[in-house]
């Protein structure tokens, strides 16, 4: 009878595993199912193709067989390691350009200029990127099998590290374009910071200069109390009253007596 207990311990163990970054970047190539006729009656199996790199120059392939699909992954995995070779790079891609004659296949490697990508089909693309080769142009042109494309570009690869070590060819590494690739983004970016601050101060002295250049706006004075004005009373004038002219008494006229 089988422990729940340890059924989930065993997963949460699986978890933690599949959640922690890898080293190398794993790619399933081909599976095929095999079926063996023994006495018992038919034995049942898988064989995996792998194809293992670091993306910085390291690739491997390996061929994994097993019963179930979980154990000829790592079987595949564990084999494409011990197989590994260091890719020569020139910058992004490779430094010349090659053919390869491997059984029924055959291979054509050829440069590219920096941002072309990689031009290849489905089994060269899978080793070409797990060796970290981001310029390239590949062609097929010998026998569709995936399995024979994938060794084929494999010894091309091969054969490059061959030539470069014989010759003494000095390449660039990864590395060192990566520390180019990120000197220029930064002084890209100091750049545009330092234009974006001209331009700031350009608009702010174009602000002030607009401000002296306009009328300035007189605030009201504050109403001052008014001064008094002490005005001198003049005396009135009165003008002179005129003598009344008296009345003329009547004359009495008297009769003298006789």
């Amino acid at each position: 009878m089988i422990d729940p207990k340890a059924a989930k311990a065993r997963n949460n163990n699986y978890n933690a595993a599949d959640k922690e970054p890898k080293e190398f970047d794993e790619k399933v190539v081909q599976v095929s199912r095999v079926s063996k006729k023994t006495k018992g009656g038919n034995k049942m199996g898988f064989s995996i193709l792998m194809v293992v790199g670091d993306r910085k120059g390291r690739v491997g392939v390996g061929l994994g067989k097993s019963n179930d699909v979980q154990s000829a992954i790592r079987k595949g995995v564990k084999k494409a390691k011990k197989k590994m070779i260091t890719v020569p790079l020139d910058g992004t891609t490779i430094p010349f350009s090659v053919v390869v004659k491997l059984g029924a296949g055959k291979v054509m490697l050829k440069p590219a200029p920096k941002g072309s990508g990689v031009i290849a089909g489905g089994p060269v693309r899978a080793v070409v990127e797990a060796a970290g080769i981001r310029d390239i142009s590949t062609k097929i042109l010998g026998s569709s099998n995936q399995s024979v494309s994938v060794y084929a570009t494999f010894e091309a690869l091969i054969k490059i590290q061959k030539l470069v070590s014989i010759k003494g060819i000095k390449l660039k590494s990864i590395a060192e374009i990566e520390r180019e690739e990120a000197k220029v983004l930064r002084e890209l970016s100091e750049k545009a910071a330092a234009k974006s601050e001209a331009q700031i101060q350009e608009a702010k002295a174009q602000k002030a200069a607009s401000q002296k250049a306009a009328p300035k706006k007189v605030a009201p004075k504050a109403a001052q109390p008014k001064a008094e004005v002490k005005s001198e009373v003049k005396p009135e004038v009165k003008p002179e009253a005129k003598p009344e002219a008296k009345e003329a008494k009547p004359e009495v006229k008297t009769e003298e007596k006789k």
